[in-house]
């Protein structure tokens, strides 16, 4: 017998809430009360290596004066690529625990 339709919406809320509560569990412990001041660094550190990023790109273009980079320079270009995506995506992986609830906002 095929679910219904609602059947399906409560499987799927009841999944929702016990993925919320499991990690709740597992990310709350790990990580302190979160606050102006913790997040600041990370986000610096985005920013920093988007901008190294960048800049190697630009340099690349403007050395090679744009004829095709070396595969020196396309290596060492996704390494800076790595590090800001990389970076980058653990800050949206805390923002999105920030807004599930995962971790506590402190005071500061």
């Amino acid at each position: 017998m095929a679910a219904s339709d609602i059947d399906i919406l409560r499987f799927k809320r009841d999944m929702d809430q016990a993925i919320a509560v499991a990690n709740r569990e597992i990310i709350h412990p790990l990580i302190p009360d979160i606050t102006r001041d913790s997040v600041l660094p990370l986000a610096l550190s985005v920013a920093r290596l988007r901008g190294r990023y960048l800049q190697a790109a630009f340099e690349i273009a403007a050395k090679d004066h744009g004829d095709a980079p070396e595969n020196q320079e396309i290596d060492e270009l996704r390494r800076h690529r790595e590090m800001y995506e990389e970076t980058r995506q653990a800050f949206d992986a805390l923002m999105h625990a920030i807004e599930r609830g995962y971790v506590d906002l402190g005071d500061a």
